[in-house]
C-alpha cells in the first residue's frame, strides 16, 4: 500500500496541533508529558514541531489526558478551517 503525500491543509493542521500542545504543556518538561502520555519524548517533539502532522488517534487521546485538554478542543484545532472559525468567533 502506498501512502499518499499529505496535503497542505493536513500539514497546516499538524502545525496547529503541535502549537496547541506546546502551549498546553507550558512549563512542564517535554519528557514528563511524554511519559504521562505513554509515548516517547521524540514522538512528542516531532508532533510539537509539526514533523509528525498526523499522529495516531490514540496518541492524541493520550496527550489530551496527560495535558488536561478536552479532546473536542484538539479536534476543533485540527479542522482544516479552524483558523477561520476562531477568527469568526
Amino acid at each position: 500500500m502506498v501512502r499518499l503525500p499529505l496535503t497542505a491543509a493536513q500539514l497546516e493542521s499538524g502545525r496547529r496541533l503541535g502549537s496547541a500542545l506546546r502551549t498546553a504543556r507550558a512549563d512542564r518538561e517535554l519528557v514528563e508529558v511524554a511519559v504521562a502520555a505513554g509515548i516517547s519524548p521524540e514522538t512528542l517533539r516531532k508532533i510539537e514541531s509539526g514533523r509528525l502532522p498526523t499522529p495516531a488517534f490514540g496518541t492524541v487521546v493520550a496527550l489530551s489526558r496527560a495535558l488536561g485538554l478536552p479532546l473536542e478542543e484538539l479536534a476543533e484545532i485540527c479542522q482544516p478551517d479552524a483558523s477561520r472559525q476562531r477568527s469568526a468567533s
